[in-house]
């Protein structure tokens, strides 16, 4: 499964932490206030010497508590979708799909972030709220040494998600974009379980 999938399916289930900084509570408000959300999604891969190494196009669609959809446009066509039981990744291309047990344990750190997991986070990073006339950025920096980031930074604007930035400490950057913003709206169950077409190969690595 894909670090940076792990990463985003973290919009899903915000679960409210007490007790905590205030920079954690008002994260913590503005995540609850999500039920679902959709958005086009543009990602950036940034290298450490500023350039741009891959730019897509993607298709997001998220429903509490479990239910993720992240559709790669351009330029690699892929589909990676949960329905917090099963994850179903599938690639046009190599006319397959592959079915993997989903466990929201093996998120890392923004995943249980967005997924409302912020009971020890302030045992985990130093959280400071950084905001102007036009968002709101909430800066994340590890504690721990041998952590993969340096920083993770996540924006709003008023109260829709903008951004999720990333800094690793090799230098790479992710970025994600969030555009067209639909949120609180109906969303179907049927659109986070997969049905595999007619004629594709079907690799299943789950226990159940």
């Amino acid at each position: 499964m894909s670090r940076i999938v792990a990463i985003v399916v973290a919009l899903i289930s915000l679960s409210p932490a007490f007790g905590q900084s205030p920079a954690i509570d008002e994260l913590d408000g503005l995540l609850q206030g999500i039920d679902t959300l959709s958005a086009n999604v543009l990602q950036l891969i940034v290298e450490s010497d500023g350039g741009v190494l891959e730019e897509s196009e993607i298709q997001m669609h998220l429903k509490k508590p479990d239910g993720f959809y992240w559709e790669t446009i351009d330029p690699f066509p892929e589909l990676i979708v949960t329905d917090g039981t099963y994850l179903w990744n599938y690639q046009p291309d190599l006319e397959q799909v592959v079915i993997e047990d989903w466990d929201n344990d093996d998120s890392e750190l923004a995943a249980q972030l967005l997924n409302g997991r912020t009971d020890n986070l302030a045992e985990e990073y130093t959280i400071e709220l950084v905001s102007d006339d036009e968002a709101a950025n909430f800066e994340l920096t590890p504690l721990a040494l041998d952590s993969v980031y340096e920083q993770i930074t996540i924006s709003f604007i008023a109260t829709n998600l903008d951004m999720i930035h990333l800094d690793n400490k090799n230098g790479e950057q992710t970025v994600w974009q969030f555009r067209d913003i639909e949120k609180n709206h109906n969303l179907a169950d049927s659109l986070f379980v997969f049905e595999p077409p007619v004629g594709i190969d079907v690799i299943e690595n789950t226990t159940n």
